[in-house]
């Protein structure tokens, strides 16, 4: 059997592939088992930060899976350590906890965000605001905290806890209770949409928590790590959260999750509170220092805030485009009219490996894409519309 009659065969079907089984990949192409070229604009869902098998990522990781590939938590890692370090440093928070996924760093913040106020407050103050059109991940605890209601079935009884609101202060000020603890947001829900959030709602929101003593938490799951043309997106906001999540980018193709800590909060966690046994795994923290050591300099930053911009000008100019939104490389389409999951497949078919975001198509190329990249992608779908 081929690789498509295995995956059918023996592999639970929680995804809708494309007809396509990729085997290879150099920078911001990949090659399929028959040798076909692909330009890949979605980067794995926003993983492949810097691309395809980048050399000194692949030497990064290589070097330390000679070294030593894993090592429990009970004993201190070095490139765990430079990894908390540089992240804390280049944001200004305090402690970092690391995972294996962004589900799991939103679990984290969570878990921080309800136990500061139990040893505060006490038991009953316990409820998270969430956003409609969220996304906050697949497990149960992440799923209930998603603000979607097509994701509340199947799996009952989900955990409790959360409470849903409308993206304007009024409609989260009318969920707020004696109960309420925190607020967990996306400033740019990649799932729900591409949709931004306003501005002055998010400085709102961040005031608001600092009246009432609630956890502020952004997610920057899929907005982390560059995307958006900033090392975090919180920043384009002009706020500082108290918890903010990634993963994706950190990792650069290899699983990894942060849940990133202000001050306040820097010792609310305590030994056997949390734990992983493969998180800070010292492979993958040697991919995540080298990904940081590439993405995080105002230099390579500003170039992504260029890029983005090009690219909604170039998308904007085509015919069937509605509308553009997105900030950095992470980039929604609006279209005038068809299907945006058909016309993802056939993109695929023509060689631009293209994504989707409910009737949106979605674009996160790798970070380091070039302008004539962009043009060739720019080009296929333009065949396509």
């Amino acid at each position: 059997m081929n690789t498509k009659e295995l995956d059918n065969k023996y592999i639970m079907h929680t995804y809708g592939r494309y007809d396509v089984a990729l085997k290879s990949g150099k920078g911001r192409y990949a090659y399929d088992e028959d040798g076909k070229r692909y330009l890949d604009v979605s980067s794995g869902i926003g993983v492949n930060a810097l691309g395809y098998c980048d050399e000194g990522y692949v030497k990064a990781v290589s070097a330390q899976l000679s070294e030593i590939q894993h090592m429990s938590n009970y004993f201190y890692c070095p490139q765990a350590s430079k990894l908390a370090e540089t992240l804390c440093e280049a944001t200004g928070f305090s402690k970092v906890c690391f995972g294996n996924s962004g589900a799991e760093a939103n679990e984290c913040a969570i878990k921080v965000a309800r136990k500061y106020s139990f040893d505060k407050y006490g038991e009953g103050r316990n409820e998270i605001i969430t956003l409609s059109n969220s996304f906050h991940g697949r497990t149960v605890t992440t799923l209930s905290a998603t603000g979607q209601d097509v994701f509340h079935n199947y799996f009952f009884p989900f955990t409790e806890g959360f409470m849903y609101a409308d993206p304007d202060l009024d409609s989260v000020k009318a969920q707020l209770t004696e109960s309420t603890c925190g607020v967990l947001i996306e400033c740019v829900q990649g799932e729900g949409g591409v949709n931004i959030l306003d501005k002055d709602f998010v400085k709102a929101l961040r005031e608001l928590c600092d009246e009432r003593d609630l956890v502020l938490i952004v997610d920057e799951v899929q907005t982390g790590i560059g995307r958006t043309g900033r090392l975090f997106c919180f920043e384009n906001f002009g706020i500082m959260p108290d918890l903010a999540t990634c993963a994706k980018g950190l990792g650069g193709g290899l699983p990894i999750g942060a849940c990133l800590c202000a001050e306040k909060l820097a010792g609310v966690m305590t030994p056997s509170t949390h734990g992983s046994t493969f998180a800070a795994n010292p492979v993958v923290c040697a991919g995540a220092n080298y990904i940081l050591s590439v993405v995080n300099t105002e230099e390579f930053l500003s170039e992504v805030r260029a890029k983005g911009e090009y690219l909604k000008e170039k998308l904007s100019a085509l015919k069937g485009v509605k509308s553009v939104r997105g900030l950095g490389l992470m980039i929604g389409i609006e279209l005038e009219n068809g299907d945006a999951h058909e016309i993802a497949a056939k993109c695929v078919e023509d060689g631009l490996l293209i994504i989707t975001a409910k009737s949106l198509l979605r674009m996160l190329p790798p970070l380091n894409i070039t302008r004539d990249e962009l043009d060739e992608a720019v080009a296929i779908l333009a065949e396509n519309l």
